[in-house]
Formats: C-alpha cells, structure tokens, sequence
C-alpha cells in the first residue's frame, strides 16, 4: 500500500516519542509498503513561537518564524529514520521537491499542487519523504501557511493527490471516543465514523482532526485516526468513511410550523424532551427544531399538524402553567445548502439572505449546523429561492 502518516505534535513531542514514530514507519517500510511522512511541529513548539512574536510582524516573517518547528521535526524523524536504515529525505520549503503551493492568501494551488504531489509519488520506491506539515509556498518560493490543524491538511491533501490507499493520523487520542475520557467514565473507541459526523463534532469542540483536512477525503482515500502508542500504522484507530457532498435539496412535502411559548423553555430541565416524547407518542417526525427563549419551534409535515398540536397542547394544559400557548403556520418550504466548506466561508449566511431579501422574499427561519443551512420560506415562494440558491453555489 502507499500510505501517508501524519504525526501530530504529542506523537513528536519528546525524543522518545519520535524513537516510537520512526520504530512505526520502519516496520511499515520493511512490510513493503511505500509511506510518505508528515510531520508537526514537535509539542508545543508552534504555540511557544507565536507567544514569543510580541512585535509588529508581517506576515513573510510570521510565516518563516513559526515554520521552524516543522523544520526541526522533518530533521529529527529523517535522522531516526536512517538510524534504522530507512532511506528517507525531509521536505520543506524551498526545496525543488517541494510539493504544497499557495497563493499569496493561503489558498491552495490545486493545479501546482496535484503536479508536484504526484511527481513526488513517482519518487517515493525506497525512499520515504518526510514533509513538514502546515507549511506551503507560494509558486514564487515565499512561506505560507494553511492555518490551524494544517499538518491534517497538509496529510490528507497530500494523499489524496499522491493516489495513496490511506492516511493514517497518528494522534493522542485513541481514534474517535464516544465521549471525552477525561470527563465520561467508560468511553470507548468509535470503530467507524462518517465525515460528516466527524466534522460536525470537530466544529463543536472535539480534537481529533482538523475539519479543514475532512474537505480534501474522497470515497477511495481511507482515512484512519490512531493513538502514537499503538506502534502499528497499518490497523486500529476510528476509521473514516465516506466524503463530503456539496448539495442543494429542497424537499418536496410543505411543512407546518408549530411553535409552544412559556418561560419553561429556558428554565425547566426537560422541557424539550417532554415536548418532543408527546411528538413521539404520536408517531409524529420532527423535520427540525428551533429554539428562542421563551419558545421552541418544531417543524412537521403539514399532514400531521392538527395532531401535532393537539398534542404539544396537552403538555400546555396539563403542565405547571410555565407553558402558556401553542400556535401553528402550514406551508413552509425548506431549502438546504450542505456542504464541506460552508464553516470555512464568512458571510455564508448573508450571501443566502441577502439574494433572497433582493428578490423581496421573506425568509420565516434559518437553521445552521456545521455542515448545512436550511431556509424556512413560504410554501408559494419555493421555486424562486431553489433558483436563487442554486445560483449562488
């Protein structure tokens, strides 16, 4: 296989720990498979040169600063490498080889970028490059960099464009958990995990890889996330499935909108719950939820709304008196845009609303996640939006 290892700044943080590494990359070499490296800054090398900037600084010099801990990790695990006899060479740029370009704002060459990548895949039969991560330049030579989580992108892009069968991300985690161990007794590991749950979870906090990376998976790249204690760069860890689809759905049935007021929304525990549980009991889907602070509103199908709110009426009368009313709209369309980048480009929300509120089209609600937004208009005005949208992305 060819493989692309990626080894965050704790798998490179100490001596040892890149002993450990190159012991891992060895094995692998000697099993016959071509792997291609690349490394982090050693623990908190980027972070501790960032502090230590405490001057007006362009962005040439920032670039080049906080490139020497990249630079220092390619040399360290090159030289453990060829402690064991592995033929490896490090890249950073400025060398020939070099194979991650940029333009002056720090977006990728994809052009430059897949030449260069592959013609270092055409090189890779006994030798094992070591790249550092983060770093790019631009066609002219100068250093950039691709932002936090870059070495994660840096790995996944690269495999990617050097037709590699997989990239591992050696990490401090044991693969994707069902919880964080530090706070939830009993979590385990998450054998398989979608893209799209994994960047939904990376955008609301959870550290396992760079969201930015997830963009560059396709269906035929694997993707796996291991502990730097496993030693094994070939098995275990959270396997990633799947790629990211950009798409515009609109569906097809309207939808009714039901909303139940009272200041039991912001402070009774479980005011959501019951809600929903008497939703459940009427064998009644909810398309989606949102929620203000005094109310909470629920999307169906306009073909259950009477029984929708019959039943969220009953959790009104029977209740505390902290729920005062329910109401209901019907025929509401909704339009959503998901896609990978969408966390990545400001102003995605205004470039919806504002086209929409040019064409003088009302927009009844927008709901966002990390991967999608979704436009509650009317019913009547569907077509118009889907066209609107459509030209937009």
């Amino acid at each position: 296989m060819r493989v692309v290892a990626k080894f965050g700044g704790t798998s490179l943080g100490s001596g040892d720990r890149v002993e450990r590494a190159a012991d891992s990359i060895a094995a692998a070499v000697e099993a016959g498979h071509e792997i291609a490296v690349v490394a982090s800054a050693m623990g908190s090398t980027t972070d501790d040169l960032i502090d230590e900037i405490t001057f007006e600084i362009g962005d040439k010099d920032r670039a080049e600063i906080v490139s020497m801990g990249e630079r220092t990790s390619v040399r360290m695990l090159k030289a453990a490498l060829a402690a064991r006899g592995v033929n490896a060479v490090f890249l950073e740029p400025g060398r020939d080889e070099w194979p991650v370009i940029t333009n002056q704002v720090g977006e990728v060459d994809v052009e430059a970028t897949k030449e260069r990548a592959a013609a270092l895949a055409a090189e890779m039969d006994g030798v094992v490059p070591v790249i550092t991560g983060f770093l790019a330049q631009t066609i002219d030579g100068e250093v950039t960099t691709l932002g936090r989580g870059g070495s994660d992108t840096t790995a996944v892009m690269l495999g990617r464009y050097m037709d590699a069968d997989e990239v591992v991300i050696v990490t401090d985690v044991e693969g994707v958990m069902t919880g964080d161990p530090h706070v939830v007794e009993g979590a385990r590991n998450v054998a398989t995990i979608t893209v799209d749950e994994l960047r939904n979870l990376s955008f609301r906090g959870a550290e396992v890889i760079a969201p930015s990376a997830l963009v560059y998976k396709d269906e035929e790249l694997d993707v796996r996330v291991v502990h730097y204690q496993h030693g094994d760069l070939l098995g275990g860890g959270t396997r990633i499935e799947g790629s990211f689809e950009n798409l515009i759905d609109m569906r097809e049935d309207p939808l009714a909108c039901i909303t139940v007021a009272g200041r039991a929304i912001r402070n009774r525990p479980g005011i959501l719950a019951d809600l929903s549980e008497a939703l459940r009991k009427g064998d009644i889907n909810i398309d989606a939820v949102a929620s203000g602070m005094d109310s909470v509103t629920f999307y169906v199908d306009t073909d259950v709304s009477d029984r929708a709110e019959a039943a969220l009426h009953d959790e009104v009368v029977v209740g505390d008196g902290s729920l005062s009313s329910v109401s209901t709209t019907n025929d509401y369309a909704v339009i959503r845009v998901m896609g990978g980048e969408l966390p990545n480009q400001p102003g995605v929300v205004s470039s919806i609303v504002g086209p929409l509120a040019d064409a003088g089209i009302n927009v009844h609600d927008i709901i966002t996640s990390a991967t999608s937004v979704a436009i509650f208009v009317s019913w009547d005005d569907r077509e118009e939006v889907l066209e609107i949208v459509q030209a937009e992305f």
